[in-house]
């Protein structure tokens, strides 16, 4: 599996150049962002440009395939769920930020309440509800 890492976005390599660091033929990579295996950015012309990270990407498709037996299709959802986790992972720490923000906010403590079908209705102490 890919190693999340920190990759400079800003690099991008022509197919060539990319193919060549992937160690594979140019038409791979075409035939793989035919696919959806690596998604490249793209020129006003339309040409392919690709990142340090869709080189990795790239090298670990062909780890998986060659080294693991694993078939494009395959390979494919492992990408598509390896996405997922870092969008969840992502989602995670968000929520743990905007938690951290509401604990500091309301000066209090989140307590877990046991699941029952009963209704709770809570109401600060130091205010008194409107007549």
């Amino acid at each position: 599996m890919m190693a999340s890492r920190d990759f400079d976005e800003s690099a991008t390599f022509l197919i060539s150049v990319a193919a060549e660091l992937a160690g594979m033929h140019a038409q791979t990579l075409r035939t793989y962002d035919r696919l959806g295996l690596v998604t490249p950015q793209r020129t006003s012309g339309g040409g392919r440009r690709y990142s340090t990270r869709d080189v990795e990407l790239l090298r670990e498709i062909q780890r998986l395939s060659q080294e693991e037996g694993v078939n494009l299709a395959g390979i494919k959802r492992i990408i598509d769920l390896e996405n997922q986790v870092d969008a969840l992972s992502q989602r995670v720490r968000e929520l743990g930020d905007e938690l951290q923000q509401a604990r500091g906010r309301r000066g209090g403590e989140l307590v877990p309440v046991p699941r029952t079908s009963a209704l709770v209705v809570w109401q600060p102490r130091n205010r008194r509800p409107k007549s």
